[in-house]
This record gives structure tokens, sequence and C-alpha cells, in this order.
């Protein structure tokens, strides 16, 4: 599992974001990205969105949440939380069709059009009360940061958003019933949810939250979902088994080490808790540990890659550069076509420092970004190959590249610049680089002016 960039708060399932100190992080690892897209993609069909229109965003948070949105493109927001507190797969898939509702009803659009009635002053003030709402705060901390005067602009958005959530909550029900799946992981969610709201709100406001109540919610939904012909459909074994895995490696990125290792003792000796283990132990440093955890997985699992994947991180990362390099390699063998097992292998090979492993490095990270433009991380890489082979044209092509995908414009702006009079008019390379450089001219521009004012 590897972190790539930080994330902020989301208003309930809505595209707004909140900026707030502790970011969230978005997380990228190709197993639970697997997981979630395998589980999802029959329901977004079912949802009539677009094939491979609707990007998942993984976010490290233990809350209990997801969201969904339609700023830049089509996402789904899933906290690791949701995945952790889950019993069933089917838990999961509710919320995820739950979500898909609100894409295919266009509420970030419309919402969007009720927040832009409120005035600019009342803007900020909206965001921020309806923020600490949509996260199971106690009403009164809303209302504070809401303020007296902007009270009856949220009104209009919550009464909204009740409507929104409402209609959500019975697509979600249609789309489940269209794949033959039942409803009851839905409402085990609920559930759920009711259990925390009435922990963390003792005595809630019904007007003033951002969704409806989840006792009210379970009550709409219970008698269409049990009668629905698929409601005693369960998972199976083998998903659930699943899941527990894609649980116990969360736990063991993301608790403490030693939180980690109490959750899944050694006594239990399931495949999970070793692959919790596994984790927890390279994170704490103790390689040999870590190291029997998964050489036990991978002697009964050979074929898994991402058991090899985790053995080449743990090698890499304790300084086993060359002895990572074979299970990075039969991770990407085991799962072609997965461009951050791509990324991972051709890090081990550029960190040899030798030019045959940089020029096969190279080649792999070209087919990963064909896939994954936006990666960051992939040309910084790429950048640092081509450095190695002193091909200085191409590193300061990869570094624009790398730059602007982590909006650095004027790093972005310098390096396309840099490229751009190093390549013939007329080559990819060139237009490439004239890309980045008009992509970023404006605000490289005011960005310079800034600092010069500043001096």
């Amino acid at each position: 599992m590897a972190v790539w960039r930080s994330f902020v708060l989301v208003v309930g399932s809505l595209a707004f974001f909140v900026a707030q100190a502790s970011a969230q992080v978005l997380l990228r690892d190709t197993e639970i990205e697997e997981f979630l897209y395998e589980m999802s993609e029959p329901v977004w069909q079912a949802a009539g969105l677009p094939e491979g229109g609707v990007e998942i965003l993984l976010i490290g948070d233990p809350s209990l949440n997801a969201f969904a949105g339609a700023s830049s493109g089509l996402k789904m927001g899933v906290h690791t939380g949701l995945i952790t507190q889950a019993k069933t797969p089917n838990e999961i898939e509710g919320v995820i069709a739950h979500e898909a509702g609100h894409l295919a009803g266009g509420h970030s659009a419309r919402t969007a059009e009720v927040f832009a009635k409120a005035g600019k002053q009342q803007m900020l003030g909206l965001l921020l009360g309806a923020a600490l709402l949509a996260v199971g705060a106690p009403p009164e901390a809303g209302i504070g940061a809401i303020g007296l005067g902007q009270s009856a602009a949220l009104n209009n958005y919550l009464t909204y958003s009740r409507g929104q959530e409402s209609a959500a909550d019975q697509a979600a029900i249609t789309y489940l019933d269209h794949i033959g799946h039942s409803s009851a992981g839905l409402l085990d969610f609920f559930d759920n949810l009711r259990n925390q709201q009435l922990i963390r709100a003792r005595a809630p406001v019904p007007y003033l939250q951002t969704h409806p109540l989840a006792v009210q919610r379970v009550a709409r939904l219970r008698s269409r979902a049990e009668a629905s012909p698929y409601w005693e459909w369960r998972d199976d074994a083998e998903a659930i088994a699943e899941l527990r895995l894609i649980q116990a490696k969360i736990h063991g990125f993301l608790d403490e080490p030693q939180v980690a290792l109490r959750r899944y003792p050694l006594s239990d000796q399931s495949d999970a808790a070793r692959y919790a283990r596994a984790v927890a132990y390279y994170r704490a440093s103790d390689l040999a540990s870590a190291t029997r955890e998964i050489d036990t997985l991978l002697s009964a699992y050979p074929d898994n890659p991402y058991y090899h994947e985790l053995k080449g991180q743990m090698l890499f990362e304790h300084g086993k550069i060359a002895e990572s390099i074979p299970a990075h390699r039969q991770s990407t063998l085991l799962k072609p076509g997965a461009p951050l097992l791509q990324v991972n292998l051709a890090r081990a090979l550029i960190a040899t420092d030798r030019d045959a492993e940089a020029k096969e490095a190279i080649g792999i990270l070209k087919v990963a970004l064909g896939k994954e433009r936006d990666n960051a991380f992939g040309w910084s890489l790429l950048a640092r190959a081509h450095s190695t082979l002193r091909q200085d044209d191409y590193a300061s092509l990869a570094q624009a590249e790398a730059a602007y995908h982590i909006g650095d414009v004027l790093g972005a702006h310098r390096f396309a610049t840099l490229a751009k009079e190093k390549f013939s008019a007329g080559t990819p390379e060139h237009q490439q680089a004239l890309d980045i450089i008009l992509a970023t001219a404006e605000q490289a521009r005011d960005l310079g002016r800034r600092a010069q004012r500043r001096r």
C-alpha cells in the first residue's frame, strides 16, 4: 500500500471540499482498488453510469463514510473505516449502490445550484457548518459555524439534501435488485450508522442533519427491501474471506504496529491474521518475523500477486534492493497490466543505479504511465531512470510531467521549457513539452508576479 497525496474533508456525498487542519490521505493499493472496482462495476452498470467512467478514491480514514461527486469527472470515495467495519462485502456494496444513486441522479450538480443561491458571505459558513454536521458533530457545533444569519440558507440546503438521500436510498435497492443481490447489507450499514449517531450526538435535531437520521431511513427502506426476491441472498464464504484479507491489510498498514499485532495475535493462524502481522512486523522493522509470515502465505498461495508485492516492498524498504526485484517481477507476471505493481518493479530496478536495469525500467514505466498518466511518482521515477542513462532531455520532460501532476506549476513550466529547447520541433517530445508550457503559462506568470511583489 502506498500513500500518494493529501486529501480533504468532503461534505456528505457531495463534491464540495473543505480544508481541515489534519488532511485526510488518499491511498493507492492495487488489491484494495480491484476489490472495490469488481464490487462496484455491476452496480454502476445497473445505474446506467458510463463504463469505466467512475474513479474510486480510497481515503485513509477510520470513520464510517463514503461519498460521491462529479468534480473533474465522476468520483466515488470510500473511507477505509467503511471497509474495516463491514461485517460482509454486501454492506460495502450497499453503500456503493447508494452513492451510485447520487451520481446517477446528478445530485452534485443540483446541490451546486442550491449553494449558488446563497450569498458569497454565506458560502464559507454553509460549507463549514454542513461539514461539521455531515461527519456527525453535535448540531450546536454546526450552528456555531453557520451563524444565525445564515441558517435560512442552510435550511434550503438541508431540505434538498434529504430529498437526495431518500432518492439515493431507493435507487440503491433498485440497482441491487437488478444484479440479484440483497439490500440487507445497506440496512446493516444504517443500523451501524444509527448506533454511531446515538453515541456522537445524543439529541440530534432532525432538521439539522445533512443526512436523514439512520433510523428514519431504515424504517422507510425495510419494507421494500424485505419484499425483494433477493432479500435472502448472502455473500459466499470466499467473498467474506477476501474481505477479511483486505481488512487485515488495512489494519496492518494504518494501525500502529503494536495495535495491529494485538488485533491479530499469534494464536490466530488464519490467512488474514498472517497478512496483517506480516505488514505490522515489516512496519516495526522486524524483517525476520515479517518474512516468516509472508513466506508462509506464499507457500500456500504462490500465485497471489499481492503477497509477492508485499515481500518485494518489505525487502526494498529494508535496503535489500536486489533481493526485492524477483518478488516485484513475479507480482507483475501474476497480475499483468497493473500500473502500481509495474511502478514498484521499476523503482527497484532504478535503485540499482545500473544502466541495463534503468533501460528496463523505462520500458516498464512507459507502459504503466500509458494507463495512469497522472501518476506523478511514476513520472519522477522515469526522470531518474533517464538521468541514470545521462539522457537529460528526456529527464527534463519526465520531471515536467511529474511536477505538473502534483500541481507544481512553476516547476512544470520550468522543466518543460528546458525540455522544449532540447527536442526538435515537430517531434512528439517537443509537442509534449509545449503542451505543458501552454497549460501552465498563465498560472506560472501569475505566481511569478506574486513572488516579485513579495521581494
